[in-house]
Order: C-alpha cells, then sequence, then structure tokens
C-alpha cells in the first residue's frame, strides 16, 4: 500500500486535519495485537533500524528534578508509514510517594504526507510491550540455545519479559526472578506460570540468578549513581546481559570488560552519557553495534561460546512508532475509541 492509499483509507474513517482518534490505555491494551504480532512489527523495525531505514533524532528532554527526566522521542519509520512523538516521564519514586506509575506519556501519531495528527494515544502499554520485545529479539539472536534466563525486576516489565522471552528463546527450561519485593515476585509466578512451560523460580538473592542464567535481563530503575546490585565477580564468561535500565543494575565493570557492549542506539546512549549517566572519565564503554545491526545480520553476534556480551536496550522511538501505527490501524478499523475535534 502506498503512502496516498494509506491515507485514502484512513480519511474513510477520520476527518483528517479536523478530528484526532483518542485511545486511552485500556482500549490500547485491548485493542487485539498479539504479542506474536508486537515481535514481529517489532523486528521488522529494528532491522530497518540496522538498515539506517529512520529519522530518529536523540531523546530530547527536561529534567525538573535531579533523579527524573521527561522525553520528547519523536521518529519516522517509511515502510511502517509511521510518524509521531512519545511524551514520556521517568519519575523512579512515584509508586511509593503517590502510588502511580514510575513512567508514563503519551503517544501523538501524525499523517505523513499532510503533517496533521491522526492519533492521540496511551503510551504506557506500548512502552510496556515493546521493551521487552526489544531485549527478547535480542536474545535470541545473541543466544537462541539458551536454556534458562534470569530477570531483575518484577513489575510490569519483568512480567511482560518473561511473558516474551519463552516465544523467541525455544530452548528455556527454568527462569530466575528476583525483586526486592518479595510479593511482586509471587505475583508474576502466579500471573505468568500456568501460561508457559519454563519453569519460574522465585531467587533468595541477585547472585544466585546471576550465577544460574546464560542470559540475564533488568527492568528497575534509571539512576545516574548505579546501583551495582549484580556484582561483576558473579558475571561469567559466556553470559549474555541485556538491562533495559542502562547501567543502574548491573556492575559497570562488567560493561567495560564485555567483550562486545551493543547498543539500541548509539546516539542515544551518548545523550545519556552527556547527561552524567556514564562516569565523566571512562564515558560510554566502546560499542561494537547497535542492535538492529545485528538483528538485520549486518554484524556478527555471538561468534563463541567464551564471549561476554552486554547488550544495552534504553528504548527507541522507532519501535513505539511502529506499534502505535498498528494500534490506530485496528482502532479505526474496528471504530475503536472517541474522535476529539481539533
Amino acid at each position: 500500500m502506498s503512502f496516498e492509499q494509506d491515507r485514502e483509507y484512513i480519511a474513510q474513517h477520520l476527518d483528517l486535519g479536523k478530528e484526532a482518534l483518542y485511545l486511552t490505555k485500556n482500549e490500547c491494551e485491548n485493542i487485539g495485537l498479539s504479542r506474536e504480532e508486537i515481535l514481529d512489527i517489532i523486528e521488522d523495525t529494528l532491522i530497518e533500524h540496522g538498515h539506517q531505514n529512520y529519522e530518529m533524532p536523540a531523546k530530547g528532554g527536561v529534567h525538573p528534578w535531579p533523579e527524573v527526566f521527561f522525553h520528547a522521542m519523536p521518529a519516522y519509520v517509511p515502510k511502517m508509514k509511521a510518524c509521531g512523538c512519545k511524551w514520556i516521564e521517568c519519575y523512579p519514586n512515584n509508586p511509593k510517594k503517590y502510588d502511580l506509575p514510575q513512567t508514563t506519556g503519551l503517544f501523538v501519531l501524525n499523517d505523513v504526507l499532510s503533517g496533521v495528527p491522526m492519533a492521540i494515544m496511551d503510551s504506557t502499554w506500548i512502552t510496556a510491550m515493546r521493551t521487552p520485545a526489544v531485549t527478547v529479539i535480542a536474545a535470541a539472536a545473541l543466544h537462541p540455545d539458551a536454556k534458562t534466563f534470569g530477570m531483575y525486576g518484577c513489575g510490569v516489565q519483568g512480567i511482560e519479559h518473561v511473558r516474551f522471552v519463552v516465544k523467541t528463546l525455544k530452548n528455556l527450561d527454568k527462569i530466575y526472578i528476583y525483586d526486592i519485593v518479595e510479593s511482586r515476585m509471587d505475583d508474576l509466578i502466579k500471573l505468568v506460570q500456568p501460561e508457559i512451560d519454563a519453569e519460574i523460580i522465585k531467587a533468595d538473592n541477585a547472585q544466585v540468578v546471576a550465577e544460574n542464567c546464560e542470559v540475564l535481563s533488568s527492568a528497575t530503575i534509571i539512576l545516574k549513581e548505579p546501583l551495582t546490585a549484580v556484582k561483576d565477580d558473579w558475571i561469567s564468561n559466556g553470559q549474555t546481559i541485556l538491562p533495559c535500565d542502562m547501567n543502574t543494575y548491573f556492575d559497570l565493570k562488567t560493561q567495560y570488560r564485555a567483550d562486545k557492549y551493543i547498543v539500541d542506539s548509539h546516539d542515544e546512549h551518548e545523550y545519556f552519557a552527556q547527561n552524567g549517566y556514564f562516569p565523566k572519565d571512562k564515558g560510554l564503554p566502546k560499542v561494537y553495534a547497535q542492535t538492529g545491526e545485528i538483528v538485520a545480520g549486518l554484524k556478527k553476534g555471538r561468534e563463541s561460546a567464551e564471549e561476554l556480551i552486554v547488550c544495552s536496550n534504553i528504548g527507541m522511538s522507532v519501535c513505539d512508532v511502529t506499534i502505535a501505527k498498528a494500534i490506530f490501524d485496528i482502532a479505526i478499523n474496528n471504530k475503536i475509541g472517541k474522535m476529539l475535534p481539533l
């Protein structure tokens, strides 16, 4: 379908330039987009990113408080005819202080040909889905035969990582989980164990997970001062580490000594480095490749069983915009959401 045909179809459901479709978090979550479909969309998006078929400036933001950030995340992916921007915030103390999520936001989707806004939707569910999708696609590209997976953080992201990972790492038989709040581990097991065949094991501490898993991921909080909860001494050659919280949870020594340090976006990691999230005297570890280059087969992933690989995926708006476009297409086709006058 061409850009013109896509716009013509949308115009049959939406008075472009005069109204926009509004979708709530609940409507996005229940739109009918399966995890398998999300994986397909994200894999295609990463391949497009690997081939440089996109436009995505590094995250621009404001920082009202030292521990928080607001980010504007625009992106354009021609293949998916997807153009828009996510406005997202990260307030690590929200759950304790206000009983609110750490991360919330809105997404604005635009018509590529005229530029007018087509949709405004909650971005929380989009973020919760695309983040683990990137992790597990990267895991499959870097460590496809893994039998053990470890997850640090058992909130929304941790739950979805465990749900997603069995769809790409087909040989998994054990999944170790750890969270400082024990009830979150219990909730994850109660919710997800009936859905998957791999055994979910509640670890007593972070070290147990690190020493028993071939592939590790973390989805906790993003802080300037690393927690270093997973000590470098616990990490062995041959492991694959896929943090979603940059350098918060794992010892920075591990990232600097890794045989391959891979990032989803070099520009965005440099942005965080410039804003103090890496030691000023060291900066970023030397970047071997971007995740999309590995997924697209442009750069080699694991080349030996002994390689220690760190693949840091902090979230790219190209993944947000393609999921948002898929949600929008389903919504207008099924008359879901509310039309708002512009």
